[in-house]
């Protein structure tokens, strides 16, 4: 009958599904292919690695307007923190909606202070600033600035002051059996990777002679998960804060094997903007560091109102005043020496900053690229220091 198919037809229609599931796999294949590396791999091997190119190639302040660059932005300007000591000057000198804090009474400059709950996560706001939703400048400790240069290379940071030094805020405490630091050998330590609390656990290793065979380090999401891995017994010690570490040793009978009370010029938090933001608005950046110096002042003579602040958004530090008190204001004088401007100082920005570039080399083979030169511009409290009083 014509209405039934004959074996050709079929046959034809058979191999049509066939070709049709084939290149539906072929399509599937190549695009698992891409996605998994594979074809950028042949890539390579046929006509050689084609360089990627990104914004830390260039120069940080190419975009700067030519002709008005010390203004300020008409934006507010994005200041990154983990709260902590260091901090709570500049989150009272930021104000709030119910109060207008130092920056815009003092120097009509409109500052938000955005909280981030770990350095990886302040970092990464970093990279994106202040128009893609990150931030313009961030509070970082310097050795962060060298171990995760690799990372903040698109962002160009640089470090234009010194916020505070850690005197006790950051420790290392242990489980029971664990009295010194000889006798981490075969324990598992937690911390954040890149982070102070690693810092500081490496400088505990090396006063006890210990080597990273020695010893097992656990990644930890962030700082502030220490005292509960702690307690939790995923880890037989670990490095954090004071007021979260300090707890959990007491509960489980442990020991604070150190804390930086021994090395009080070891972990130093800047105040680091980024390349473009400070070759857009110096001016802005003079304005900050000058209301962030009149900030620390102020708490050091008083330190009631930097606690209150403190303590209303981060209360999981523990009692402001102890946080505060370890982790005192630093002072123009010391910000002068620090950056080698004038006077002494036991240990530098440059001094810190190269040993973390070496440790990360020793740590994880990689050596940044970035001069230490280039991570810091001193012009800003050269500009401040001229015209106080």
């Amino acid at each position: 009958m014509s209405g039934t198919p004959g074996p050709g037809r079929g046959s034809s229609r058979l191999r049509g599904f066939v070709f049709l599931l084939l290149a539906i796999g072929l399509a599937a294949a190549s695009v698992y292919a891409s996605r998994a590396g594979w074809v950028e791999r042949a890539r390579n091997k046929i006509w050689g690695r084609a360089p990627r190119l990104s914004a830390g190639d260039f120069p940080a302040g190419v975009s700067a307007p030519v002709d008005v660059v010390a203004s300020v932005p008409t934006r507010p300007t994005l200041v990154g923190v983990v709260p902590r000591g260091a901090v709570a000057p500049l989150l009272w000198a930021a104000g709030d909606d119910e109060r207008v804090g130092l920056f815009r009474a003092a120097y009509a400059l409109d500052v938000q202070v955005r909280r981030y709950p770990k350095e990886d996560d302040l970092k990464r706001a970093l990279i994106k600033g202040g128009e893609a939703g990150g931030v313009d400048v961030a509070v970082l400790p310097a050795s962060s600035l060298a171990m995760s240069s690799l990372a903040l290379r698109d962002a160009a940071p640089r470090a234009v002051m010194l916020l505070a030094r850690s005197r006790g805020l950051d420790v290392l405490g242990a489980a029971p059996g664990i009295k010194s630091p000889v006798e981490l050998a075969g324990k598992r330590i937690g911390t954040e990777p890149k982070s102070a609390s690693h810092y500081f656990a490496l400088w505990v290793l090396s006063r006890a002679g210990l080597t990273l065979r020695d010893v097992t380090l656990v990644p930890l999401d962030s700082t502030a998960r220490a005292g509960e891995a702690l307690r939790r017994g995923e880890v037989d010690a670990a490095a954090g804060t004071l007021g979260d570490v300090g707890p959990a040793v007491k509960e489980k009978g442990g020991t604070l094997v150190s804390t930086t009370a021994d090395a009080p010029h070891l972990v130093a938090w800047v105040l680091a903007a980024r390349g473009e933001f400070l070759a857009r608005y110096p001016d802005a950046m003079r304005r900050l560091v000058r209301g962030a110096l009149d900030a620390n002042a102020q708490a050091l003579k008083d330190s009631g109102p930097a606690v209150l602040a403190l303590g209303s958004v981060a209360p999981e530090l523990g009692d402001p005043n102890d946080v505060l008190a370890a982790e005192p204001p630093a002072q123009l004088k010391d910000n002068l020496a620090f950056f080698g401007l004038a006077g002494e100082a036991p240990v530098t920005y440059q001094e810190l900053y190269q040993s973390a570039v070496a440790l990360q080399a020793k740590v994880l083979g990689q050596s940044p690229p970035t001069d230490v030169d280039d991570t810091a511009d001193p012009s800003v409290l050269k500009y401040v220091s001229a015209a106080k009083p």
